[in-house]
């Protein structure tokens, strides 16, 4: 039987008056590393519809090869211009989902119940769940079925406050990720900024920062060969 994927990206194209959105990168490898493992590929936001784009992530030393790859796909950019409301994700149907970084998620991964729904849902029925650089913010508002946070225990990876401090916006973001996962009781960690870093711990897959969105969706695909 053929597995499915819901790729999940922002859908906030500012934070705190800074333009922003999706980070490309972290959209386009594992999309490409999805689709050539055969999986049925969904991308998803928390709006639906169009997923702005962060400029900053087509720049000249971000711009990478999946990336342009995407850009210059019609069928993958046209799934990124008609994303589905997440909140319409039928999650018995989904064997993973894989939530993209960007700072928008800063926006609308924070507080979003469909997000939160989703995660729990498929997070306690056994599916993998995974998030990249900021897209690990989905999880702060997650919980276990016992009321503890969703993290409490689990290894996890995102973007550091190091890195945060390096991009010059600590001082936009709702609260510093690292610290905020830290304070619900996860086992964090790290590896230098712009380095690949994963952790996988059961079903939850976390990756520190763009370098690490090919190595995040290998992950993915490993847990899932398994099941």
């Amino acid at each position: 039987m053929t597995k499915s994927i819901v790729i999940v990206a922002t859908s906030a194209s500012e934070l705190s008056g800074h333009p922003t959105g999706l980070w490309i990168e972290e959209m386009a490898a594992p999309y490409y590393k999805f689709k050539d493992a055969g999986y049925d590929i969904v991308i998803s936001s928390p709006r639906g519809g169009p997923i702005p784009i962060d400029a900053a992530s087509m720049g000249k030393d971000f711009f990478t090869e999946a990336s342009k790859k995407f850009m210059h796909d019609g069928e993958a950019f046209g799934k990124l211009s008609h994303s589905v409301p997440i909140s319409s994700v039928d999650v018995s149907a989904v064997d993973a989902i894989f939530f993209c970084g960007g700072h928008g998620t800063c926006v609308d991964f924070v507080d979003d119940v469909s997000v939160k729904s989703t995660i729990e849902s498929l997070y306690g029925s056994g599916k993998v769940v995974a998030a990249v650089c900021h897209g690990p913010t989905c999880l702060v508002q997650c919980t276990k079925e016992d009321g503890t946070p969703l993290v409490q225990g689990l290894t996890v990876a995102a973007f550091t406050d190091k890195e945060e401090e390096m991009v010059q916006l600590a001082e936009k973001v709702p609260f510093l990720l690292e610290a905020k996962l830290k304070e619900q009781g996860c086992k964090f960690e790290s590896a230098d900024p712009w380095s690949s870093k994963v952790c996988v711990d059961g079903k939850l897959v976390t990756g520190q920062n763009p370098q690490s969105s090919e190595a995040c969706a290998d992950a993915v695909i490993e847990i899932i060969g398994k099941c």
